[in-house]
């Protein structure tokens, strides 16, 4: 890691953290830089990892995915090794897997088409990690996906 980012760095990061498709010369313009010089800095904002991609956001509704839910994980064995995400990562219904404080020990964001796509998915998960499951189904989503405050 290379420390925090100095301020011309940062306004870059958070124009493309709202709009990953701004062009050089937008962004330049938003930021008060040359377009050479804005090209330059995202180019090493890249390379130090810091943009690790750009991507599309997909409405899961309208892709077929309409219902979405928090899966808790809990070792049925909690002598067995931790290698959970390793266990259940070839699935494709799981977004994001999050390693938590807590009784539990990862919590899975989910998206699947149906109720009975749901118990098909919770099968696969406690035959592949050999854990006991606690959901949570998601009624609505006021907001997600926000870009973080850099």
């Amino acid at each position: 890691m290379s420390g925090p980012l100095e301020p011309l760095d940062q306004a870059i990061a958070r124009e493309l953290a709202g709009d990953g498709r701004c062009s050089f010369t937008d962004l330049a313009e938003r930021v008060g830089l040359s377009v050479s010089a804005v090209h330059q800095r995202v180019r090493r904002l890249e390379q130090r990892g810091v943009i690790q991609g750009y991507v599309a956001r997909l409405d899961s509704e309208q892709i077929g995915l309409p219902l979405t839910a928090l899966i808790s994980l809990t070792p049925n064995d909690p002598a067995a090794p931790d290698d959970y995400p390793q266990r259940i990562e070839h699935i494709r219904e799981i977004e994001s897997c999050y390693s938590v404080a807590g009784d539990e020990s990862y919590i899975l964001l989910v998206r699947v088409a149906s109720p009975r796509d749901l118990e098909d998915l919770l099968r696969r998960i406690r035959e592949a990690a050999k854990v006991s499951t606690r959901t949570t189904v998601v009624l609505s989503t006021p907001f997600e996906g926000r870009p973080p405050t850099v």
